[in-house]
């Protein structure tokens, strides 16, 4: 495992942050199973947490203007620190007005995350223009087989749904993906459950 700090990188024409390596999942298809980074990156195996200054530092080495969309996804799940990702968002947004802000999660942020004021949905809603979400199956069976929530799994297949709903609800642009690691049978049952929400769903192709 190599260490670096990796803060930013490029992927598809896109800025991509990386500001944590926590996350309480471990999906079969993880790509951090398999390499140090992302799509030819840099290591992405953080070496500290970054701090909102290094996160600035990175930032102004970056044209923000030129991407169309900045990319809150790194090799962990951003919400672990949510407070410290809205302020990044308030922050980006203040030297670059025009920046879509795009947040890709696991969803599961209200199993571990308390607010005084709203839900950690509303939250997110509130700071990202977009908001991809983990649906990863159909069912909680499948979900649980495939993404390994630790904590409370029993709850983490609803909890996830439900953020997803509350985000739209609230006004952000929300899509699911799921990744063809599963079959094609379970990959209808999540396209089934995705129509049923409204919300599109992106089949991704697995990498090794």
């Amino acid at each position: 495992m190599k260490k670096a700090m990796t803060l930013t990188y490029e992927t598809g024409g896109n800025l991509y942050l990386n500001v944590t390596n926590q996350c309480p999942c471990a999906c079969e298809f993880c790509i951090r199973k398999n390499d140090d980074g992302a799509y030819g990156s840099d290591p992405l195996w953080l070496e500290h947490e970054p701090t909102l200054k290094e996160m600035q530092a990175a930032l102004a080495e970056r044209d923000l203007t030129k991407y169309p969309e900045i990319v809150f996804c790194g090799y962990g799940e951003p919400t672990m620190r949510l407070d410290f990702i809205c302020e990044l968002c308030a922050y980006i947004r203040k030297i670059c007005p025009d920046a879509v802000l795009r947040l890709n999660t696991n969803g599961l942020t209200e199993l571990y995350y308390s607010k005084a004021n709203g839900t950690a949905a509303e939250t997110v809603a509130w700071a990202f223009d977009k908001v991809s979400v983990s649906l990863n199956a159909g069912d909680s069976a499948v979900y649980n087989r495939v993404t390994h929530p630790k904590g409370m799994p029993e709850e983490a297949f609803s909890t996830m749904l439900s953020f997803a709903k509350t985000c739209k609800a609230e006004g952000a642009e929300v899509a699911f993906t799921v990744v063809d690691v599963i079959s094609p049978e379970e990959i209808a049952a999540a396209q089934a459950k995705a129509d049923e929400l409204g919300i599109p769903l992106h089949v991704r192709e697995f990498i090794q």
